[in-house]
């Protein structure tokens, strides 16, 4: 963040200096963890459902934060500067629209570009950021930082340095991404697609395609809405933006198009990149063919911000995945490969990865380890059924299906295929580790996909440790 005195802080953010010196001198970043607060930091101390940020003021100071925004008075050392809002989180997102506008003082500033969809949208960010380099410094999410605390946090990272700023954009409901967009103001936005990921929450797919279009709605005449050819709901958002559309997938109308696109032993893809400007070659390091239309999406950015073709096939070859539990693949010294897919899993999703699982297999001995998707609403049970379904017709060798919230992707496996040994169920992460303790041997491939609530995460971090994969005592999965 560019620094701030104590008085701005409280101008900014719409409070009132009640504690310190006004000039006290914020040159540290901004945090909401006590633990990651650092020399010159400024912690504000949220209220949650759990823990209350308020009661760590005084560990976040010992650790150098100078400045607290809180919505109560903290206990913390004399000399401390603090400053009290009536909502912590509205404040926080007034101090990150107003840091931006100042770095936007004058016409300059970070390139923001905005990026939402039902699925892909870490990928995507952090794709954008690799391709966006040759611009200069960029500032992109740690994680999956898309709410209204991730967001305003991730554009308090931008300096007068920054180049482009990536801010993701996830919603629970109507007008959270119209909100971000008030905060952020992204001059470019991308729209992946609309699946049924939240559905519990949005209703209908009508009801997230309107949501997600709200970004689009939010550009400038002067910006550029990047959308997806391939979905329609996404393609019919060119009506509700002002701004110019560039559209991208495999279809042969998208403006930036994968052709020949194929996949290796371990399903990463490869495949020629056409765009108007030209053609150029890339193989990405990301693995499923579902990375195809993030890599595009993040191709065609580059380019509307002018980064060269051959850079941007080159940034796109070269990219690591950078966000841990997204199609994480690692073959351990014991001949298992374990795909660590547990942060986030929705219908489609789940969908795609399952078939990378089948692809990188190459005729091996295949696990889909599945743990409920959350947020599905009354189609939930229906949505579940039809992925073990799924997995039953890509012919996967092993399901095992984990907590009760997952039990009909079981249910529908058994009732597609009359599997019996094959199809396995699991009360918790416990159970479904010792099976696989029991059962994993060389050569495997294991798949575990779930969404971050259902707790499978430390089983797969287990699995790719190639240690015991029942939980210690004390533990909890």
């Amino acid at each position: 963040m560019i620094a701030l005195t104590a008085a701005e802080v409280a101008e900014l953010a719409g409070g009132r200096l009640a504690a310190g010196a006004a000039t006290v001198l914020v040159d540290g970043p901004v945090v909401v963890d006590s633990r990651r607060a650092e020399p010159g930091a400024l912690f504000v101390a949220l209220p949650g459902a759990r823990v209350d940020g308020a009661d760590h003021a005084a560990a976040a100071v010992a650790a150098g934060a100078v400045l607290v925004l809180a919505q109560r008075p903290v206990q913390v050392p004399d000399g401390t500067a603090v400053v009290l809002v009536e909502d912590g989180v509205a404040a926080l997102g007034r101090l990150a629209a107003g840091v931006l506008e100042r770095l936007r003082t004058g016409g300059g500033g970070p390139r923001v570009v905005g990026v939402t969809g039902s699925a892909g949208k870490t990928t995507t960010k952090d794709l954008l950021a690799a391709v966006l380099a040759p611009l200069g410094p960029v500032v992109a999410p740690r994680g999956s930082f898309n709410n209204e605390v991730g967001a305003p946090l991730t554009v308090l990272r931008a300096d007068a340095s920054t180049a482009a700023l990536v801010v993701e954009m996830g919603a629970r409901g109507a007008g959270h991404i119209a909100a971000l967009c008030r905060l952020a103001r992204p001059v470019t936005g991308v729209v992946l697609n609309v699946g049924a990921a939240h559905a519990g929450e949005f209703g209908s797919l009508e009801a997230t395609a309107a949501a997600k279009g709200e970004l689009v709605e939010a550009l400038p005449a002067d910006g550029v809405a990047v959308l997806n050819a391939d979905d329609a709901r996404v393609a019919a958002m060119a009506s509700r933006t002002a701004a110019r559309t560039v559209t991208f997938g495999l279809g042969p109308a998208a403006d930036v198009r994968a052709e020949d696109v194929r996949t290796d032993e371990l399903a990463r893809p490869a495949f020629t990149l056409r765009t108007p400007t030209g053609t150029a070659e890339v193989r990405l390091r990301l693995h499923g063919e579902h990375q195809v239309p993030n890599a595009l999406a993040a191709a065609a950015v580059a380019l509307e911000l002018g980064v060269g073709l051959d850079d941007v096939a080159a940034a796109l070859s070269a990219a690591e995945a950078a966000s841990p539990g997204r199609m994480q693949v690692v073959q351990r010294p014991d001949g298992v490969t374990v795909v660590h897919d547990a942060y986030n899993a929705n219908p489609d999703s789940v969908r795609a990865a399952l078939k990378a699982l089948v692809g990188m297999a190459g005729g091996r001995r295949t696990w889909a380890v599945l743990g409920e998707m959350l947020e599905l609403g009354p189609a939930s049970r229906d949505e579940h059924d039809a992925v073990g379904r799924f997995a039953v017709r890509l012919d996967v060798s092993k399901l095992l299906v984990v907590g009760s919230g997952a039990r009909p992707v079981y249910t529908g496996a058994v009732m597609e295929g009359s599997w019996g040994e094959e199809a396995a169920f699991a009360a918790d992460a416990d159970e479904a580790g010792a099976l696989l303790a029991e059962q994993l041997r060389p050569g495997d491939v294991v798949l575990v996909k779930a969404s971050n609530g259902a707790g499978l995460g430390r089983l797969a971090e287990r699995l790719l440790a190639g240690g015991d994969t029942a939980a210690p005592d004390g533990a909890s999965s």
